[in-house]
């Protein structure tokens, strides 16, 4: 990106004001320390006087998600568009979960700039997507890792595990979940950016509150309790396991308020990749 800035005679400065960003996180992408939101690439080519395709090639034809990063908008500003409470529409059709209402199609499709013929398209691409990564879940997601421990691993266990591919939440939408939590400005996106990749360590508590909120974790996940890290990293780990139908169904009587124990959820782990390992064939 470094070269393509220089080639435009456009400083790092500029390309932060135009693309909304800092100029640290700029220089961050052309590092390669970091990588922009997918939603901030059409502002990025469109800074860079590039066309988006050539600058950002995508493998094959654009899904949901796609249309929306390549209209510049964030997940969470969805609600306003569609006049819901929520983005929890546009969030299941992404993920391949839930079809959209007819009724929320003109608008979305307007927001994002395409036919209402060709948003059903990519609909149907989400779909496609989510049913095929559905089936070819590798196996390696059962490995026994060592839990979290840093602020950054937490953050990161989270995200790969806990969404579907390129579903995942970016930067701007966590910081905004967690500045609606609070009910206050407490989080930039760089500033997530920074916890997220490790550059910085510490947050303050009502940051932490606001990410447990967000990701739907217990507050004491991204605080130094290794008990309830272990479970929370269990609870992920068995997910896996149930999302490649390893784990038909769970049932427990007297479960605390709790949930499963870290060691309760360890051993159905230590199980389903025991039964992987006898009959890699079958998912049952």
């Amino acid at each position: 990106m470094r070269s393509v800035r220089r080639a435009a005679e456009i400083s790092q400065a500029d390309v932060a004001a135009g693309v909304g960003v800092g100029d640290s996180t700029v220089a961050g992408w052309e590092l390669g320390s970091s990588e922009p939101d997918q939603e901030k690439l059409s502002a990025l080519a469109r800074v860079l006087k590039q066309d988006l395709d050539e600058l950002f090639p995508r493998d094959g034809l654009p899904d949901l998600r796609d249309l929306r990063c390549d209209a510049g908008l964030y997940r969470y500003e969805m609600a306003e568009v569609i006049g819901t409470k929520s983005d929890g529409p546009v969030a299941g059709a992404e993920q391949g979960v839930r079809r959209l209402k007819e009724r929320y199609i003109p608008a979305l499709a307007r927001a994002y700039g395409v036919t209402e013929d060709e948003l059903s398209q990519a609909q149907e691409r989400s779909f496609g997507a989510a049913q095929s990564e559905e089936e070819g879940v590798s196996a390696t997601a059962l490995v026994a890792e060592e839990p979290p421990s840093t602020l950054a691993e937490k953050i990161t266990l989270i995200l790969e595990r806990s969404y579907p591919d390129q579903t995942a939440p970016g930067d701007q939408d966590i910081a905004a979940s967690v500045n609606a939590y609070a009910g206050a400005h407490v989080i930039s996106a760089q500033e997530v950016e920074r916890l997220r990749t490790g550059l910085d360590e510490e947050a303050a508590p009502v940051v932490r509150q606001g990410l447990a909120h967000t990701f739907g974790v217990s507050p004491l996940y991204f605080e130094p309790d290794d008990a309830v890290v272990r479970q929370v990293y269990e609870g992920l780990r068995l997910m896996s396991a149930a999302q490649q139908g390893k784990v038909r169904r769970v049932r427990a009587r007297g479960i605390k308020p709790e949930g499963l124990s870290a060691n309760v959820l360890s051993m159905l782990n230590d199980l389903a990749a025991e039964l992987d390992k006898e009959d890699p064939e079958t998912n049952e």
